[in-house]
């Protein structure tokens, strides 16, 4: 039976110059939740709080969100929030700043809880917007934690990913001119992520009419322009075009979930301190191959994909866009230790399988059959994973 679908939160404004929307907004009260030092660098953060301070609004700022932010900052920040109790979160930067205000919002919302397993047994989900309600300004463009309903936070050395649409955000403000400042190496692990998110979305056992509709304008448009903005990154009209296809697809994962190359990704990155796009983009076209050896369902997705590309074979395209934005083909060159990878492969396989990502996966993958993916995607093997 299909779930009910939420694209967006109450607002949604994409395009250059949306951000000066927060001049509009009716807050007194506003916490800027921001990662290192980029947003302030480029001049984003001041902006951001001069269009607040012309609505009004009182505004204070959390920063030094980590890269995987962890549950200690989480509950810095939202002790934070208590004492300077915002009516507006504003959450700037990239997944991790965005997740982690998100968080921070349950904790503070709802202070019973003290721990991520408290969020995880929490029947039913906190009700959230009794004191805040919240807002997204990417960075980056491809998390899509600005139309998503999901976290991912780390807590005594594992991903852990959260959803629950109590947490999609109320004001999402996608403006391209916030995301110039990105360096190429981030904009392409961040786009790979958002073409990760459309083709899983687009072979989950949830997809749709709508999800379909948007994955498939998502793919297309970033496997045409994410090369353009990773070359030029001062292209304001490729990066409108990626923020946007990232948007999109956010909009169709968070509602039809994804696959094993999240669960696969959430699993190694947290072991191995891997960056989160990173990590799906050297994982993509090895589950593409796997799902589509093992799904005539999905295989016929792919290929059908692959014809509106131009392309022969879907994972190779992958495969080769990687290649162009300097993404290595295999772990291997992003885990050197190998014997410590290999060591942990059955704690992987363990984590994967129980990922909430999985079950949506075209094919629910063995143990057996998993632990051959982890150890393809480490080594590049080009052999089947049997039965």
């Amino acid at each position: 039976m299909m779930r009910p679908m939420k694209l967006a939160g109450s607002q949604l404004l994409f395009g250059d110059g949306c951000l000066a929307h927060l001049k509009t907004l009716p807050y007194q009260r506003a916490m800027v939740v921001v990662g290192g030092q980029s947003m302030q660098k480029n001049g984003v953060l001041d902006t951001v709080l001069q269009y607040l301070a012309e609505a009004g609004a009182v505004t204070a700022v959390f920063e030094g969100v980590e890269p995987d932010p962890s549950l200690e900052t989480v509950l810095r920040g939202a002790q934070a929030m208590r004492r300077f109790q915002p009516d507006l979160i504003v959450a700037l930067g990239g997944g991790s700043p965005m997740d982690a205000a998100k968080m921070m919002w349950v904790f503070y919302e709802a202070p019973e809880l003290k721990t991520i397993q408290d969020v995880l047994a929490a029947n039913p989900f906190p009700t959230l917007r009794r004191k805040a309600h919240f807002c997204c300004i990417p960075s980056t463009a491809g998390t899509a934690s600005e139309v998503s309903r999901s976290v991912v936070i780390t807590s005594g050395g594992l991903k852990y990913g959260i959803g629950n649409m109590e947490m999609m955000p109320d004001i999402a403000l996608c403006d391209p001119r916030v995301t110039v400042s990105m360096p190429p190496h981030i904009t392409a692990e961040t786009g790979m992520d958002a073409m990760t998110h459309a083709l899983e979305a687009l072979v989950s056992t949830r997809a749709n009419y709508v999800s379909d509709t948007l994955c498939e304008r998502a793919i297309q448009d970033i496997y045409r322009v994410l090369p353009v903005a990773y070359a030029d990154g001062g292209d304001i009209a490729a990066r409108e075009t990626m923020l946007n296809a990232s948007m999109v697809a956010g909009m169709a994962f968070t509602n039809v979930s994804l696959g094993i190359v999240h669960s696969m990704a959430h699993a190694a990155g947290g072991l191995f301190h891997v960056a989160h796009g990173l990590a799906d983009a050297v994982l993509l076209p090895h589950i593409i191959r796997f799902n589509g050896e093992h799904s005539e369902a999905a295989k016929a997705r792919y290929d059908a994909m692959a014809q509106k590309l131009g392309v022969p074979d879907m994972a190779d395209a992958v495969a080769a866009l990687n290649a162009s934005l300097g993404i290595p083909a295999t772990l291997r060159r992003v885990i050197p230790d190998e014997a410590a990878y290999m060591a942990q492969i059955p704690q992987m396989v363990t984590l994967a399988l129980a990922d909430g990502c999985t079950k949506t996966n075209p094919v629910i993958p063995t143990p057996a059959q998993l632990e051959a993916l982890f150890a393809r995607a480490y080594a590049g093997e080009a052999g089947g994973v049997g039965a």
